[in-house]
């Protein structure tokens, strides 16, 4: 294990990260679409109001008023219902606690003082946001500390002087005390801040980061996918939580699957939600992807009341004025490019839709450095001789498992034949 996770704790991932303003269940969809595109993460913690205003909260009591987390899939779904696409106005006003999944575990209230080794363990158990309180005083915590305490001395509310008197004057100086931490202020931490403090440390993590995805047996085969002819409102039937994402496919002769585009979160994340809700009801898979200007007239498509994506009027800015326009797939937020790409003949570059892929024989730091990057939360993997056919998919929980996982000890093989395994686990 890399001591890196041992001698750092959560505080010091807290540096200019924003106070947390909650998100309320009752507020509305159009809200949440404007707090989603803002959100750096593509998603939103949703929280039930305080009971009673002006109590100060315990872990307990803030913990409970959590419901879940929001993200664009989740209303894309909802505004493709038949109820909703005929009472586009009616779904807009909708109170989030009709739509959002709810799922307490998903977020954790946790010190500033707990170790950073915990909080990855937290992670890959399924843990996507952790709340830390944030204390006047903080400074970050400094490496005696975190190995001392263990991140415990803030958690258990005991005082670190009751239980290390023999410590040395000016530790007990240094450290935060809790009278001084502000209950009420809290901000959150999310699994893409904890990848990106990850790969400020590469080299504390050497050979790691250069070893491929396939050896650290980082790739999921369970993953989501839809055949490309399919109706794309399938896909909301088929929809994991980790990562949010259904992968589009068409099945060649010798039976491998390729992926052509994917349906996910963070694909819909900055889009027109409206005309997305719609391409989703109305069109097959493949075309909600890859697009459908030469595969359906103008004619045949309905006029929708809804925003660009590109103009003023645009729900993720929080202007609710729309004007009439012709569907078009471009109107989704997909493609950058001037001309689209037909179904079934792909264009070299297809702006957002394309999906974000890596080989099998790609390093875990290439990975990691490519959902930074695109601010992914996942990343398609291919066969190392074919671009297209699709094994499996890497996530933030398959790449922090990978980080974490105890180092493997290769023995040498004329110790082996003595009765020694080819390697073991410590």
């Amino acid at each position: 294990m890399a001591s890196v996770f041992l001698y750092h704790v959560i505080g010091d991932l807290t540096v200019g990260k924003p106070e947390l303003v909650e998100f309320h269940e009752d507020e509305a969809v159009e809200s949440a679409i404007k707090a989603i595109g803002e959100s750096p993460e593509g998603s939103i913690p949703i929280w039930k109001k305080k009971s009673h205003v002006g109590v100060i909260e315990n872990s307990d009591m803030r913990q409970q008023r959590f419901v879940g987390i929001l993200n664009s899939f989740d209303i894309v779904a909802f505004l493709a219902k038949n109820e909703c696409l005929e009472n586009q106005e009616k779904a807009l006003k909708t109170p989030v606690s009709e739509i959002v999944n709810p799922n307490n575990s998903l977020l954790k209230l946790v010190d500033p003082g707990t170790r950073l080794i915990d909080a990855l363990d937290m992670m890959t158990h399924g843990v996507k946001r952790l709340l830390v309180p944030k204390s006047v005083v903080w400074k970050g915590m400094s490496k005696r500390f975190s190995m001392v305490y263990y991140g415990k001395w803030l958690g258990n509310g005991e005082s670190p002087s009751s239980s290390n008197n023999n410590l040395p004057s000016n530790m007990n100086q240094n450290r935060p005390s809790s009278s001084n931490v502000i209950r009420e202020k809290f901000c959150c931490l999310s699994r893409e801040d904890v990848l990106r403090f990850i790969i400020g440390c590469l080299g504390a993590l050497a050979p790691l980061p250069l070893t491929s995805i396939a050896a650290l047996g980082a790739i999921n085969s369970s993953y989501s996918h839809i055949d490309s002819s399919t109706p794309a409102i399938e896909a909301t039937t088929k929809l994991p939580q980790d990562p949010t994402a259904v992968a589009v496919i068409e099945r060649t002769l010798d039976g491998h699957c390729k992926i052509i585009g994917e349906i996910s979160a963070c694909k819909l994340w900055k889009c027109d939600y409206l005309t997305a809700a719609w391409a989703l009801a109305n069109l097959s898979a493949g075309q909600f992807v890859t697009g459908v200007e030469d595969n359906v007239t103008s004619s045949s498509l309905p006029e929708l009341n809804i925003n660009s994506t590109t103009g003023d009027n645009n729900l993720v800015n929080g202007d609710s004025s729309r004007k009439p326009r012709i569907f078009s797939s471009r109107s989704i937020g997909f493609f950058s490019n001037s001309s689209s790409p037909s179904f079934g003949s792909r264009s070299m570059y297809r702006g957002r839709s394309a999906p974000l892929t890596c080989k099998i024989t790609s390093s875990l730091a290439a990975v990691m450095a490519q959902m930074l990057s695109h601010r992914a939360t996942h990343v398609w993997v291919t066969a190392d001789e074919s671009d297209d056919v699709i094994v499996g998919v890497v996530g933030y929980a398959d790449i922090l498992a990978a980080v974490t996982k105890p180092p493997t000890v290769f023995i040498p093989a004329n110790r082996a034949s003595q009765g020694f395994q080819n390697e073991i686990q410590i």
